[in-house]
């Protein structure tokens, strides 16, 4: 997974003083290292009961676009507020650095559906949280929450796992 994280650029200090900002932009333009974080994800999970795939706006649509066509399931957008063109439902949650709203159509998710939920970090937790509130509100069952990094010293992958869910990540970016 070193080639993985040795892909991903740090901006510090981005979007604000004391946050160093870690940038998957340039891993998503490195073709051998998205093909072979991808080629991972999908081995994670061609052989787990998912229904449908949810990405987070918006790097998290960019993977788990992909990741739905590679096992060949749909995709759901979650998305900031007002985005959505039909009826949403919406959680409030707290990042690092402030509070937002997101949402996802309210027939986005039918009872029962097994979600796998991607997006591409986890810092504080609160982005993921929220979004398995919003796919648990609609009856849905997070199988787990894919992420290609994990931010430990901030603990949020600790506050989700606390909060019931499973959560999988490639790489870590710990006190760095």
């Amino acid at each position: 997974m070193e080639s993985i994280k040795s892909k991903i650029r740090t901006v510090p200090n981005w979007p604000k003083e004391g946050i160093m900002f870690r940038d998957i932009t340039t891993l998503l333009k490195d073709k051998e290292g998205f093909n072979f974080m991808i080629d991972k994800l999908v081995e994670r999970y061609k052989n787990m009961d998912i229904d449908v795939v949810a990405g987070i706006e918006s790097r998290g649509f960019i993977l788990g676009s992909v990741l739905a066509h590679r096992l060949n399931l749909g995709f759901v957008p979650i998305r900031k507020k007002g985005k959505l063109p039909a009826e949403t439902v919406s959680e409030e949650y707290e990042l690092e650095y402030g509070k937002d709203v997101i949402e996802i159509h309210k027939d986005a998710i039918s009872e029962g559906q097994n979600v796998l939920l991607m997006d591409d970090l986890i810092a504080t937790g609160g982005t993921s949280l929220a979004a398995c509130n919003l796919i648990k509100k609609l009856g849905g069952n997070v199988v787990e929450c894919s992420l290609i990094v994990d931010l430990p010293t901030l603990k949020g992958r600790k506050k989700v796992e606390d909060a019931g869910y499973k959560v999988f990540n490639l790489v870590e970016f710990e006190g760095e």
